[in-house]
């Protein structure tokens, strides 16, 4: 026998028997090891139908009698099955015997793992082998760790030096912690035996491209295939490129578009234009996101968040004897319109007061929904009951919870010049997503956990303690200009430092038990008009000057994804130039340089001097092409490609810009001539954004447009 102490890099299905579980360890090896590893799922139901389903099994599977909880029936006799591997067994016995309840049936191989063996994806283990063979794994820290020893993971770069969507690349940039240079694409044997001569000698453990995805690595399997070479982009020989078509879906009231994949063994990819929140996580957020949800990192680049949560709870079921559903059993309960109208009002939004404000304090819940859900006990089997032990969605959200808290904390310690700081705040904001998304996937129709009544249940509380909030704040001297589901805006007379607002804190978290915390002091925030009619406020825009003299926005044109780089960058430029001024009464002085920047804007413009990547427009595809009845400017682009056979489909972000003629709009893709932009279409739009800036100063437009 030999023991080994390293990290659990990466694990997945044999294609015979077991799992494939990959080891770096401390002396710097990367192990390829097996385990046998049984897969037991349940099947409840009708006495006479499961006896059936007993004599249909026999023989195939090893079958036994018990009893396991179910979440929301308690306590059911079940059939227990039990394979050496996935196989068709399952879908066999569904289909003879669809009237039956499944449960643990289709937990991906690493959840049932981890939670079998204590262990936790990229944590440090001590594994005892027979050879190849694991005979014991133990875990040598845990996902809750605030620190550890970070996994020294080897990380190869490849990415091309033009889009591939506008033009054939010629040259391939390489890049590891050695350094980086570009190898040519042409001729094509030279190219694959570089490339294989790169990944023998250097031996990534991650492969990150850009556009490796819908690109890279389908067109290296094809040259492959061509000219009979060999590149082993899997670091198990044995196994073939896993690739996943692209597809579309309807969630969150949205169609999302999720691009081609593919997966490698034994080492991960990661497309960065294909991950969903490689730009806000970065590498060290997915990690995160890896360690304490069970999905192997490759996966989650590409999952939602969702993804991850409901990956957690199955965990939380595994490890507390909690039979996970195949299909969600409870549907919603009946209710008049009146109750489903007292119910279901979502989170509590105070109308913000129009205008310009001084001296004012955002304060904010941190994690409101989910504290809610930890501190109240919210789960879908604890609805109505008093004195019960934690649920299973609290048990899964409290570490999570305090985690991230105390990342938020470290982050806010350390000096800005730390090179800890990075990671901490992108390990924070990875499980702030999580957290974002567990109380959606309480009312999601398809989650295995969720209850529609726990869903309102967690708002009606949050209204609750909002109001209270407003209560105490005004009882306390305080102007609630605004609240919006978990943040007040706040003001007082003289109250300009921290700790004028700190009583304000303590007395609301006192009251509450739910964490706030001071989101900044603005020096002046406004809180603009409705364009369609001056009287009504808008909730969730504003925008203001922090004490520190950055700017922070939220619902204007600079948020939004459709608003081109060059107005974003325009509109940013005037919010800094008012921030300048060291208090509001300073503000109209500013003004003027306001005009001077918006007139030099016109005039780069008109004169070519903007460069046209920052005039590009991104806009996403709601159904399929062919649907549009009217033609917008997104469906005028998504024909063009069409018309040169380039596929499209709902929830692909389009990329256009606005030219003259009967066209109006042209495909990013197809390019786009400088000379045929439309310049007063630019303006317009360049105008409405400064207008939602400098509107609420008074300032006429004549005098700005």
């Amino acid at each position: 026998m030999d023991e080994i102490t390293g990290w659990l890099f990466d694990l997945y299905e044999h294609h015979e028997r077991g799992l494939v579980i990959w080891i770096i360890a401390e002396d710097g090896s990367r192990l390829c090891l097996r385990m046998e590893f049984p897969i037991t799922f349940y099947v409840a139901g009708d006495f006479k139908m499961l006896r059936a389903a007993w004599i249909f099994l026999r023989g195939k599977a090893q079958l036994a009698r018990t009893r396991k909880r179910d979440l929301y029936l308690g306590e059911r006799d079940v059939m227990s099955v039990t394979v050496m591997q996935h196989s068709n067994l399952l879908h066999e016995l569904q289909n003879q015997f669809p009237m039956l309840d499944y449960y643990d049936a289709d937990i991906p191989p690493t959840l049932r793992f981890i939670s079998h063996a204590g262990v936790h994806l990229l944590g440090r283990c001590r594994v005892v082998m027979d050879g190849t063979w694991i005979q014991s794994i133990q875990q040598l820290d845990t996902p809750w760790q605030i620190t550890s020893e970070v996994i020294p993971l080897r990380v190869l770069e490849l990415s091309p030096n033009v889009d591939p969507a506008f033009s054939q690349p010629t040259r391939l940039r390489v890049r590891n912690v050695r350094g980086e240079y570009w190898v040519g694409m042409e001729p094509i044997r030279p190219f694959l035996i570089s490339l294989q001569s790169d990944l023998l000698r250097f031996d990534p453990d991650l492969i990150l491209t850009t556009y490796g995805d819908a690109w890279l690595l389908p067109l290296i399997e094809k040259l492959c295939q061509e000219t009979g070479l060999r590149v082993d982009l899997n670091r198990d020989t044995s196994r073939t490129i896993q690739t996943h078509s692209a597809n579309s879906y309807f969630a969150y009231g949205q169609v999302i578009y999720r691009g081609a994949q593919s997966h490698l063994f034994g080492r991960w990819h990661i497309d960065r234009r294909n991950a969903l929140l490689f730009d806000e996580c970065g590498l060290e957020g997915l990690l995160e996101l890896s360690r304490v949800t069970g999905i192997g990192v490759q996966e989650m680049a590409r999952k939602s968040p969702g993804a991850g949560i409901t990956a957690m709870q199955m965990q939380t079921a595994l490890r507390t004897g909690v039979m996970v559903p195949l299909h969600k059993q409870q549907a919603e309960g009946s209710k008049t319109l009146a109750g489903l109208i007292r119910a279901d009002r979502g989170g509590l939004i105070y109308q913000p007061i129009i205008g310009v404000h001084r001296d004012v304090a955002q304060i904010d819940f941190a994690s409101m929904y989910p504290s809610i859900m930890v501190h109240y006990n919210i789960s879908p089997e604890t609805m109505g009951k008093d004195g019960v032990p934690d649920g299973l969605l609290p048990q899964t959200l409290k570490p999570l919870l305090e985690k991230r808290l105390r990342l938020k904390q470290l982050a806010n310690e350390l000096d800005a010049r730390d090179c800890e700081l990075a990671s901490l705040k992108y390990r924070a904001v990875a499980l702030k997503w999580l957290l974002v998304v567990c109380f959606g996937y309480l009312g999601y129709k398809n989650a295995r956990f969720g209850k529609i009544e726990s869903h309102e249940a967690v708002t009606a509380l949050s209204r609750e303690l909002m109001l209270q909030s407003k209560e105490i704040a005004e009882e306390m001297g305080f102007t609630v200009l605004h609240m919006y589901v978990d943040s007040l805006f706040v003001q007082k007379e003289r109250a300009k430092d921290r700790k004028d607002f700190e009583p304000l804190l303590k007395a609301i978290a006192e009251q509450t038990h739910i964490a706030i915390a001071l989101d900044g002091i603005y020096r002046w925030v406004a809180f603009p008009p409705s364009r369609q009619d001056v009287r009504v406020p808008v909730p969730n825009r504003y925008f203001g000057t922090m004490q520190d003299g950055s700017v922070k926005y939220r619902g204007i044109e600079a948020r939004r994804r459709d608003t081109p780089f060059w107005v974003k960058k325009m509109q940013l430029k005037i919010l800094n130039c008012l921030a300048k001024a060291g208090t509001l009464d300073d503000v109209p002085g500013y003004l003027a340089a306001v005009h001077v920047l918006i007139g030099q804007a016109k005039r780069d413009l008109r004169n070519g001097k903007v460069p046209i990547e920052e005039l590009v427009i991104t806009q996403s595809l709601s159904r399929e092409v062919e649907e549009y009845r009217a033609s917008s400017s997104a469906a005028r682009s998504a024909m063009q490609l069409s018309a040169i056979g380039r596929k499209v489909a709902p929830g692909q972000f389009m990329r256009f810009v606005y030219i003259r003629g009967q066209e109006r709009v042209r495909a990013w893709e197809l390019g786009v001539d400088a000379r045929t932009v439309d310049i007063e279409r630019y303006c317009i739009l360049l105008d409405r954004a400064v207008m939602s800036v400098v509107g609420v100063f008074g300032e006429p437009s004549t005098r700005l447009l």
